[in-house]
């Protein structure tokens, strides 16, 4: 007896895909960094995901860039922002803060150096910056020096995030970090005096000590330095 072949399936009968939302996309997007890594979530293998066309997408986010912004700001929810309403030096609470965001970069090494370039622009980034100004207005730091300086505190720590994430991650980092080293200790003094007589100090103290002296300088930098021509019209040029 020759079997037959199955009927085919009418579309009524298949169960309805739910409809397409952008938080439901960036849930998506969010679910695959952390299953394939963010160089994977691409509009394409997106769409795949959720079983539409490319297209469908672009009317709930722009292109790739405004897609791992939308992934960034919803990870920007893991920063620990309690800080702000605990007791205790405001330098130091500032510091907590900043290495916490950190901390969520480097918990998503691809992330953290897409964060150098990335926009956020939603809720969460909004919170973390809400966060750093309250810490900064506590130590009575002007207005001016505030606006500007939650830039540079930023900057330094996405910055520091995206250099070192990789560490760990692919050993042709650490092996460059390591002949950066011997090059640095292996100085001529007839050549680089001021490399050699510093020797090891240049790369002395563990990389959170060193993190934390640098949002330190940077704090105080911000409590010392003249006040910024907040007031200016000319455009902002804008930084990472």
């Amino acid at each position: 007896m020759t079997a037959q072949p199955p009927a085919p399936r009418s579309r009524r009968d298949r169960p309805a895909k739910p409809a397409l939302t952008r938080d439901g996309i960036i849930d998506t997007a969010v679910a695959l960094m952390r299953a394939e890594g963010l160089e994977r979530v691409t509009m394409r293998r997106l769409a795949q995901e959720l079983d539409t066309g490319p297209a469908s997408l672009y009317v709930y986010v722009r292109n790739t860039a405004e897609l791992h912004a939308a992934v960034l700001d919803r990870l920007l929810g893991e920063v620990d922002l309690s800080p702000v309403g605990t007791r205790g030096d405001w330098r130091d609470r500032l510091v907590r803060l900043l290495t916490s965001y950190i901390d969520v970069l480097f918990a998503h090494p691809a992330l953290a150096r897409a964060a150098l370039v990335a926009r956020p622009h939603g809720e969460h980034y909004l919170d973390l910056v809400e966060a750093i100004l309250a810490l900064l207005a506590e130590g009575e730091v002007s207005p001016g020096r505030a606006s500007w300086g939650l830039d540079l505190l930023l900057q330094f720590a996405t910055a520091s995030a995206a250099e070192h994430s990789t560490q760990g991650q692919e050993p042709e980092a650490q092996e460059d970090f390591d002949a950066l080293t011997r090059a640095l200790l292996g100085a001529r003094p007839e050549r680089h005096p001021q490399i050699a007589a510093l020797g090891t100090a240049l790369v002395s103290g563990p990389g959170e000590a060193r993190l934390a002296w640098g949002f330190q300088v940077l704090i105080s930098g911000i409590t010392a330095a003249p006040e910024p021509p907040t007031t200016s019209r000319t455009p902002r040029t804008p930084t990472p």
